[in-house]
């Protein structure tokens, strides 16, 4: 069984739906946040009564503006970041000196590989590169710049380092893929695009699960439902 994990119920429902019927998967949703998805997602993990292979961790992200992806982009990351761990300085955050605090989070190549090789072959190619996750989405362009230079990073998200240091503790391959639903700008909700690349986000998983995952035949599919908190749609 191999789980898939959105933050929101909102990212999570489309995906359900295009996929409803299929085996070998199961649907979590883990909360908004690093703190809400690091608890939730382990203690499913440590209850769980079912074997679970892997996870794939998707939903929707913001862009770099510089960095390649464009609005609706589908994204795989090679790895991921916790960008907001450090001393905040008046030129940004630096990384402590005198301990080590670990902040970056290793994805499975092997699937990172196959995923493109799939999405490429159905004519969705992705763009591949680090990904970096705050506690804080960016309002400015400013604040994304400096986070693309300093960790030379295609997009930003809320949740994804949370997914890799879970599943790196429990010794699960991980997969993160997501949609560009914004550029990070000066802020202007008017601009996004987050129904559509929600959209696109269920629409690059129901082509990846069937390559990516081959069941033995007879294998089980979802038959429920796990969630943390039921979040029905991201904060603006």
């Amino acid at each position: 069984m191999f789980l898939v994990v959105t933050a929101t119920e909102q990212e999570m429902n489309p995906i359900a739906e295009r996929l409803a019927g299929s085996p070998g998967w199961l649907p979590f949703v883990a909360g908004i946040g690093c703190l809400e998805t690091a608890v939730n997602l382990s203690r499913f993990l440590a209850d769980a009564d079912c074997q679970i292979h892997g996870i794939i961790n998707c939903g929707v992200a913001g862009a770099f503006v510089g960095a390649g992806p464009e609005m609706l982009d589908i994204c795989l990351a090679e790895h991921e970041t916790q960008a907001d761990i450090g001393i905040w300085t008046a030129s940004g955050i630096i990384d402590f000196d005198t301990i080590r605090v670990p902040s970056r989070f290793p994805l499975d190549l092997p699937l990172l590989h196959k995923a493109r090789a799939i999405l490429s072959a159905k004519g969705v190619p992705p763009r591949i590169g680090p990904f970096v996750s705050v506690l804080a989405v960016s309002g400015t362009e400013q604040r994304g710049e400096s986070l693309r230079k300093r960790y030379q990073a295609i997009c930003e998200n809320m949740e994804g380092a949370a997914v890799a240091r879970v599943a790196q503790a429990f010794q699960l391959p991980c997969l993160e893929l997501r949609a560009v639903s914004n550029m990070v700008q000066d802020r202007d909700p008017s601009q996004w695009q987050l129904a559509k690349a929600i959209q696109r986000s269920a629409e690059a998983i129901s082509i990846l699960l069937p390559g990516l995952f081959p069941l033995p035949e007879g294998e089980g599919g979802a038959k429920r439902r796990v969630r943390g908190e039921k979040v029905s749609e991201k904060p603006e």
